[in-house]
């Protein structure tokens, strides 16, 4: 998310990310919430700062610059620690992310857009297997329909 910036779609929030192209995804209350708070203490290092690079970065470094690799790195080893997923990579969040949207019901398109993926198709290619599992579902689901409608 290095060049990101908020902006909004009608009254949902939206976060415009550019990389190799313009992408752009909703953002839900909570993550909003986050990145306000994320802004007040960017103000609060900026104002204790003696000297700030204006980068436009959601998060920085202490002088406004970029966070080093490092920096990041070792953050997210400090929370799975404590979460005691030791085996956890950060790339593990965005799989997570994907299994999520689709067993709660997002559409591939959606998600496809959200990951920046190149075609649906690709999306699910990578991530089928979770649609194994939502198609046992959906056979389950189908079973207990015609189960009630043969008891009445």
């Amino acid at each position: 998310m290095r060049n990101a910036k908020r902006f909004f779609a009608g009254s949902v929030p939206h976060l415009r990310i550019t990389l190799n192209r313009l992408r752009t995804i909703a953002l839900s209350p909570s993550v909003v919430r986050l990145f306000k708070y994320q802004k007040q203490k960017q103000l609060l290092m900026e104002a204790a700062a003696s000297e700030w690079e204006k980068t436009n970065l959601v998060f920085t470094n202490a002088k406004g610059g970029i966070l080093s690799y490092r920096t990041v790195y070792d953050c997210f080893m400090r929370i799975v620690k404590k979460m005691d997923c030791s085996k956890l990579r950060f790339h593990d969040l965005r799989h997570q992310y994907v299994v999520i949207a689709i067993k709660n019901g997002d559409d591939i398109k959606t998600i496809q857009g959200n990951l920046g993926h190149a075609t649906a198709a690709f999306t699910l290619d990578v991530y089928g297997h979770v649609t194994e599992e939502m198609k046992r579902d959906s056979a389950d689901r189908m079973e207990n329909y015609m189960q009630a409608l043969s008891e009445s």
